[in-house]
């Protein structure tokens, strides 16, 4: 057994989940070096803290395997202290306890004073935008709200998150300009729902207003927009998208399904014609745009010919880039009482089906794009090639742009225009211009 170390203890975040858990992550962080603790990410520490996620099977099993992971490493000695945190934590923590009492402490998504109190530090409510980022120095995530309103009957987010609260605006742009002088380029705005942005502080929907305040920030060249619900989504926003060179063409829009039935179920507040126009107008104010969307495959009541009429949506639409999930029944949310009546099996044979459309799909515009010259961001050097990306593309998720690096130097965090010389399906291969 470990001996325990006597001088300053080494504190590691660890972060499972989505980008919402990142940036909590890099907040807890901030507190803690303002407050002169040692800390690292997911790096070897006497305390371990586990932001976990805790929204869908797969999810929930990763943190609880991670949580295991280190109450084993304490009970032999290798760290001192687990603490657990997040969606999980939130929304599991008399059930954990019971079955993981090792954990020295569990605590929910807006416990972060009192788990700063645990280790040994004071919440500073004057570091406003201070954070230490986890991401590659060149891009950050601004998450601009916290909590959900929405009433998706498949979704336990409200139930972890709780209600949506917008960050003010003037806290946003500090943030940004903080982010910017660390030579931060890109922010990638996050919310549980964007469109949702100041309808609580400022009683309209907002997030034009903040875009328009974002793009004067001196450094930030590229503004991306994550996770926007389709209903009531907000037109001034297509213009600003339009008109504004620093805010990406580009939305990241969850559609979920198509059957009108079944967004009814899942208490969308849309339908297929609905839906359709909506696309119809983004492609109409900006043409150029690249829509993201992801799906759900296998909700209650999805028979053979409601799957067949989103593939063929899907065929039809030809999305940018798409993700495709396979339905969670989730306790607690309005769709439990719903008989979850399409097998497992069947669910992920529907995903590959739409993926391996999606992937065709791909696979054709990427060839479209041939001969023509982009301008990426590069962020990283992977083997022999730089890995870079076009404003059509978030980093992680979809295509990447790789241009050899035997007689090209690129600066990495950098951009440069790039032009296609051949393409796969999630991948553009080309030359320094």
């Amino acid at each position: 057994m470990r001996t325990k170390s006597v001088g300053k203890k080494k504190i590691n975040i660890v972060t499972l989940g989505c980008s919402k858990n990142v940036y909590d992550s890099e907040v807890l962080m901030g507190q803690l070096k303002a407050n002169g603790k040692e800390v690292v990410h997911e790096d070897k520490g006497d305390i371990v803290v586990i932001n976990t996620c805790g929204f869908i099977d797969n999810a929930k099993e990763e943190s609880i395997n991670m949580i295991l992971d280190f109450v084993e490493a304490k009970n032999r000695g290798e760290v001192e202290k687990v603490f657990v945190t997040g969606c999980l934590s939130e929304r599991y923590k008399p059930d954990l306890i019971r079955e993981i009492p090792d954990v020295d402490q569990y605590f929910g998504t807006r416990d972060l004073p009192l788990l700063l109190k645990q280790l040994g530090a004071d919440y500073k409510h004057e570091l406003v935008g201070e954070r230490m980022t986890t991401t590659p120095r060149h891009y950050a995530y601004l998450k601009i709200s916290e909590g959900c309103d929405r009433p998706c009957s498949f979704c336990a987010i409200p139930l972890m998150r709780g209600k949506n609260i917008s960050t003010p605006i003037e806290n946003l742009v500090i943030e940004a300009e903080k982010l910017a002088k660390k030579g931060v380029k890109e922010l990638i705005l996050i919310a549980q729902d964007l469109t949702y942005y100041g309808l609580d502080i400022y009683k309209k929907r907002a997030l034009g207003d903040l875009l328009l305040r974002l793009v004067k920030v001196e450094g930030i060249e590229w503004i991306r927009l994550h996770y926007a619900f389709p209903t009531g989504f907000p037109e001034d926003v297509l213009e600003i998208i339009k008109n504004e060179p620093k805010v990406c063409n580009y939305i990241d829009i969850p559609l979920q399904h198509i059957n009108s039935d079944l967004l009814k179920a899942m208490k969308r507040g849309t339908t297929h014609e609905k839906t359709n126009a909506l696309l119809d107008k983004f492609r109409e104010k900006v043409p150029n745009m690249a829509i993201r969307t992801t799906l759900i495959v296998g909700f209650p009541g999805e028979t053979e010919e409601r799957f067949q009429e989103m593939k063929e949506w899907v065929r039809e639409q030809r999305f940018d880039r798409l993700g495709c999930f396979t339905y969670s029944h989730e306790e607690n949310t309005t769709a439990f009482v719903l008989e979850d009546d399409v097998p497992q099996e069947v669910k992920e044979a529907r995903v590959e089906e739409i993926m391996e459309l999606q992937s065709q799909i791909s696979w054709e515009k990427n060839q479209e794009k041939i001969g023509q010259t982009f301008r990426c961001i590069f962020d990283r050097k992977e083997g022999n090639y730089f890995v870079g990306r076009t404003e059509f593309d978030s980093p992680d998720v979809d295509n990447t742009v790789l241009v050899p690096a035997e007689n090209t130097y690129l600066s990495i965090g950098e951009f440069a225009d790039i032009k296609i010389t051949s393409a796969e399906e999630f991948d553009l291969y080309g030359e320094l211009v």
